[in-house]
């Protein structure tokens, strides 16, 4: 999706006529329904007509301009992208452009990836080469037309405000290549040069933007499918914007420890496919490879199982550098160079289970043995995905123990892009919305062409559509809330199916780490494709992704007097029974985000049923958009 596209010829003269920027935020709230904020109107109304003012000197009247393109499976948008023929080979040829408004900037202690700007003394920014070559090479990953093609993309970072050359000396310190060269206003016709060494200005571009627009988009490179490569061998994923500034950020605070034999706590937080995943694994693979101490830690039992089985599938050492929230009781300070904690909305207030030797039962926080554990730990998190009694991995908890022991203030970046349910941010706040996370009401699904919603009205007619969808080759998967009965498999080794709704029954995924008949382990109930057979619940799907997302809303959330209610009594979940621990106020938070966990978990679309008849009903009229409150 591209927020506004016109020929060069045309765009200049929208810039020269002052409506430009106007244009793009209309398209903006159209196709998206939200506003621009006030810097990036600032941002069209400075910058495009001086690229504006470029293309129509370099004589590329016919290329096609795009802007704030839209990247596949994610919320990134490129800022311009340029479309047409390449003047040598007659190839399609796109140039990817990152505007900066920087007329100074300068390497951040030393470091030449990231950077700093005037305005903003302690926040660096990520190179914006780094950026750009970033988006080049997602793009090239994930558009089918661009599949081989590895001279049809470049990438370009123009600093069109920087008039001093020596005002940006550093930047330049940054390697460059085909999909990340650095320009800057001083250098002006270098730019120009370059524009026309990409793009033929004969020949119209008007086709090859549709190419790149209307191409399908490759499958994306599933987190665990490709896990092995990444911590053995070599970088598979492509991080962008903030993600790739973690991953900067992570690596520089290493070096730095080592040097200054000091701790640092870093706090990631992003919503469900924000990347928070990537970023974990290929934090980890780089620091292998460079030589450092580095373990990778969850509180999620199937989670860990499953990257031991597919990330360490020949090398036993690979699968014991995966480990619990709970096995560093007894770790040495500061053993650890770095400590990756995954999912770290899952860290509880103790580590002490029934298998816990009396010597460690000394009431010790959890947050302390990780901290304590290494120079650099990590705490990747989502406070939203908080879905059992007794977790308590949030940014405050981890502040306020870092200052409790007079640690230097945790660095907390932010992930603002999506990259689950087709990086539709319009679904993810249309799912908090739904379920009471956010402020504001339940309201209408307005659509995004890059994630599909629908309601089904049988339990038949939602497997039904999944099955088509594994036909065609997507993963696909049931999960419910925790409303039914969970039994253990019969002497003959088959399933109960306790997940009853009228005729159609199926069973719960497993509990345990065998297979039992041709069903997988509960760990693999997610990847294994003999999972489609049984319904997965939260802690099965917590922490995983797959295409098609079907998803029973059980009754222990209905809708009545205009709002979703949660009704304790029909929850099933043991870790909810007792009363006195988990009080009517904590039972409705983790039961909200459990249906929120559930609705994240597609990269393609979502299928939902209720068995409610009266919350069905508002299911249908709001993703129809005829929900009328009273």
């Amino acid at each position: 999706m591209t927020l506004f596209r016109h020929s060069a010829v045309g765009f200049a003269e929208l810039t020269l006529d002052g409506t430009l920027a106007v244009r793009i935020a209309e398209q903006m709230r159209y196709l998206t329904g939200r506003r621009p904020a006030p810097a990036e109107l600032r941002s069209w109304e400075r910058s495009l007509p001086i690229l504006a003012q470029d293309l129509i000197q370099a004589g590329l009247d016919n290329v096609e301009v795009l802007i704030e393109h839209h990247l596949p499976l994610t919320s990134k948008r490129a800022d311009v992208v340029l479309a047409g023929r390449h003047p040598k080979t007659g190839a399609a040829s796109y140039v990817v452009i990152e505007l900066k408004q920087w007329s100074r900037a300068a390497a951040w202690q030393d470091d030449r990836e990231l950077v700093l700007i005037d305005g903003y003394p302690n926040s660096p920014r990520l190179h914006p080469v780094a950026q750009v070559r970033g988006y080049c090479d997602y793009l090239s990953d994930f558009t089918k037309i661009l599949d081989g093609q590895a001279d049809a993309v470049t990438g370009a970072a123009y600093l069109h405000n920087a008039i001093a050359e020596s005002a940006v000396r550093d930047l330049f310190d940054y390697p460059q290549d085909q999909r990340g060269r650095l320009f800057i206003g001083a250098r002006r016709t270098e730019f120009i040069d370059f524009l026309r060494e990409r793009l033929d200005p004969k020949v119209p571009g008007s086709p090859y933007a549709d190419q790149l627009i209307n191409s399908a988009v490759a499958p994306s490179k599933q987190l665990l499918a490709v896990a092995a490569d990444e911590v053995q061998r070599r970088e598979q994923f492509v991080l962008l914007a903030e993600q790739k500034l973690v991953h900067s950020m992570v690596l520089h605070k290493v070096e730095r420890a080592w040097q200054a034999d000091q701790k640092s706590i870093i706090i990631v937080t992003g919503g469900p496919g924000s990347g928070k995943s990537v970023i974990a694994l290929s934090l980890f693979g780089e620091l292998s490879r460079r030589g450092r101490s580095v373990l990778h830690a969850t509180g999620s039992r199937s989670f860990t199982q499953t990257l031991r089985k597919v990330a360490g599938a020949r090398q036993p050492r690979v699968q014991r550098m995966f480990k619990y929230f709970n096995q560093f009781m007894d770790a040495e300070p500061n053993d650890l160079d770095v400590l990756i904690l995954d999912e770290a909305h899952r860290i509880r207030e103790t580590s002490v289970d029934r298998y816990t030797p009396a010597q460690f039962r000394t009431g010790r926080p959890q947050i302390e043995e990780l901290v304590a554990a290494a120079r650099i730990p990590v705490f990747l998190l989502d406070e939203h995905q908080v879905v059992k009694p007794g977790e308590l991995g949030t940014v405050a908890d981890i502040e306020r123990y870092a200052a409790s022991v007079g640690l230097p203030a945790p660095i907390h970046i932010n992930l603002d892009g999506q990259f689950r349910c087709g990086g539709s941010e319009e679904y993810v706040q249309w799912v908090m919305n739904l379920r009471g996370l956010a402020d504001g009401e339940p309201t209408p699904w307005a659509g995004d062409p890059s994630f599909a919603v629908e309601i089904a009205d049988t339990p038949e007619a939602m497997e039904a559509i999944l099955r088509a969808k594994a036909a065609e080759g997507y993963g696909a998967r049931i999960a419910a809330g925790y409303c039914w009965p969970w039994s253990d498999p019969r002497p003959d080794k088959t399933l109960v199916p306790d997940v009853q709704i009228g005729d159609w029954a199926r069973p719960w995924n497993l509990k345990g780490d065998r297979k039992v008949g041709d069903a997988p382990p509960a760990a693999l109930w997610a990847t294994d494709s003999n999972g489609f057979d049984q319904v997965g619940c939260v802690y099965t799907a917590q922490g995983f992704e797959y295409d098609w997302s079907g998803v029973i809303i059980g009754p222990d959330l209905v809708w009545r007097d205009g709002r979703f209610t949660t009704v304790r009594n029909a929850n099933k979940d043991p870790a909810f029974k007792n009363r006195k621990t988990i009080d009517d106020q904590t039972f409705d938070r983790l039961v909200r985000n459990t249906y929120k966990v559930l609705l994240t978990r597609g990269m393609v679309g979502t299928i939902l049923y209720s068995p409610d008849p009266e919350t069905r009903g508002v299911l249908h009229q709001l993703v129809t958009g005829d929900l009328v409150r009273a």
